[in-house]
């Protein structure tokens, strides 16, 4: 069994489960969000608490035990506090802004990039940092990653749109391996 899925999944005050034929609906403050279960995976729920199990111990189930839970798990985080990646612009004259649903990218190119948010996403830009935010942890992490595509960053100066957290392994120009060689 999965140590994972062993795990009980705590639910806060103002969230809400469901379980009706293998459709879990989670509702809280910041959204809803569904998920179905796959087959040999099952509930046990009472007020506050919620365990996934696994009905037998087939290989598949145990592999889904864990990432159910999980699952789960963010979905509960997601509707009751939300979820959100932080991106940075690095590079002169790089400008985001918002413009209503839309987020409009100014990274060098001829003309603005301009990323529309689904249902459920907000943007925010402060200065030259972006802020994605939402209830769904995979929606969220998508976009994030759509956003960053526009633009990856460079290993030369670094250039271009990276996750607040990342580090960007710089590679040596051509001008500092000709200095090396002689």
């Amino acid at each position: 069994m999965s140590r994972l899925g062993k795990k009980i999944i705590l639910i806060p005050e103002g969230v809400k489960v469901e379980n009706k034929n293998g459709q879990i609906k989670v509702n809280g403050p910041r959204g809803e969000l569904f998920l179905k279960l796959p087959p040999n995976i099952s509930l046990e729920m009472d007020e506050k608490n919620l365990k996934v199990r696994a009905d037998n111990n087939n290989l598949k189930t145990k592999a889904l035990h864990g990432t159910v839970r999980a699952l789960i798990a963010n979905m509960v985080k997601g509707v009751s506090e939300g979820w959100s990646k932080k991106l940075e612009l690095v590079g002169t004259g790089f400008r985001a802004e918002t413009s209503g649903k839309k987020l409009v990218l100014n990274v060098g190119y001829s003309h603005p990039v301009e990323i529309e948010a689904p249902e459920g996403i907000s943007f925010r830009v402060e200065k030259s940092e972006i802020t994605v935010e939402g209830c769904d942890k995979e929606l969220v992490g998508l976009i994030a990653s759509r956003i960053r595509s526009v633009r990856p960053p460079e290993p030369y100066k670094g250039k271009g749109i990276k996750y607040k957290d990342e580090i960007i392994r710089r590679k040596a120009g051509k001008a500092a391996k000709a200095q090396g060689a002689a």
